[in-house]
């Protein structure tokens, strides 16, 4: 039996690229050398990459994803692993590409990666199945911006961040209304693109959720216990958090949010790996946002659920590969 080439795709052109290169690491590390030849390819600001042995760099030829190496011979990939967080690799650029050039890979298609990386779309398609969110504010970069009916409307505090963006980054928590034009400011930075919500109090939870061997299981409910504000991107990666798997919910509403959590990515038609943030407020679950290439780092929230639950890593991403492989 020939070995399938998989290309584990990581980087990205934010700064969650960082983060990205710690996943692929793991899913390179963990990949079945039994059943594939894995390659590593790193897509940067400054180009793309394949990663040989001797950590050299060689240009990937994007017309059709391939890779001529040094000896002349030509490298084809029978399917691709994109583990990059944030753009292009979550955001739908990425997939329309490996379309257009007619490549295979992990995870859901542009489109499903295109919607749930804005935050506002997700949240008005998933109100339509019956699925709640916070109140929310939209501002384009330009609109006029009036803070006094801002906070009429939401109260106080609310939660300014981007419309389009990973890892927490751009988001403040505002108390006073004094505070609110630097966080609006914070948040453009990131988007042009920004919404101020509504503060839900209560306990946030991280839900796994993935189609495995042709069955949409929830991975597991992590419980956020942030040691700042708010899951920012210092409580994400410099250990600010408390993260206890499984979350500690009574059966009722730990019942709930597997429902809310697979509606949700049945509703969106989504594949592959997701992990998506609620709030539990007086007993119901608020989505926050979906995440369609979740943090896969050791440390990572989803690799620790699929410990819990039973799945090996090298399982995990096994299933991915063979999906893609199939498509």
């Amino acid at each position: 039996m020939t070995k399938k080439k998989v290309a584990v795709v990581m980087g990205g052109y934010s700064d969650e690229y960082k983060v990205s290169l710690k996943s692929g690491q793991l899913i390179y590390d963990e990949l079945s050398r039994e059943l594939y030849d894995v390659f590593k390819i790193y897509i940067l600001k400054e180009g793309w990459f394949f990663i040989d042995k001797d950590e050299n760099r060689i240009p990937v030829n994007k017309a059709d994803f391939s890779v001529k190496l040094p000896s002349g011979e030509e490298l084809k990939f029978d399917a691709c692993f994109n583990i990059i967080h944030g753009t292009p690799g979550e955001n739908g650029i990425l997939q329309a590409y490996w379309d257009a050039v007619g490549m295979k890979y992990t995870g859901c298609n542009f489109y499903q990666s295109a919607l749930t990386f804005n935050k506002k779309d997700t949240l008005a398609v998933l109100a339509k199945y019956g699925i709640p969110s916070a109140k929310s504010v939209y501002l384009r970069k330009g609109d006029a911006i009036d803070e006094e009916q801002i906070i009429a409307e939401l109260g106080l505090p609310v939660f300014v961040k981007p419309n389009q963006s990973g890892s927490s980054l751009g988001i403040s928590k505002v108390k006073e209304v004094s505070e609110l034009q630097k966080a609006i400011e914070i948040a453009f930075q990131e988007d042009d693109e920004i919404l101020i919500e509504s503060f839900l109090k209560g306990t946030e939870v991280s839900v796994g959720v993935i189609d495995y061997h042709g069955e949409t299981i929830v991975l597991g409910i992590t419980e956020i216990v942030s040691k700042n504000e708010f899951f920012d991107y210092d409580a994400k990666y410099n250990g600010a958090s408390e993260e206890i798997t499984p979350a500690r919910l009574d059966e009722e509403t730990k019942l709930k949010i597997e429902v809310i959590a697979k509606k949700a990515y049945e509703s969106l038609g989504m594949s592959g790996f997701s992990r998506s943030e609620y709030i539990i407020m007086d007993g119901t679950p608020y989505m926050l946002e979906m995440n369609t290439n979740p943090g896969f780092s050791p440390a990572s929230i989803l690799p620790q659920q699929a410990k819990i639950y039973g799945i090996s890593i090298q399982d995990l991403c096994g299933n991915e590969v063979e999906k893609a492989l199939a498509k």
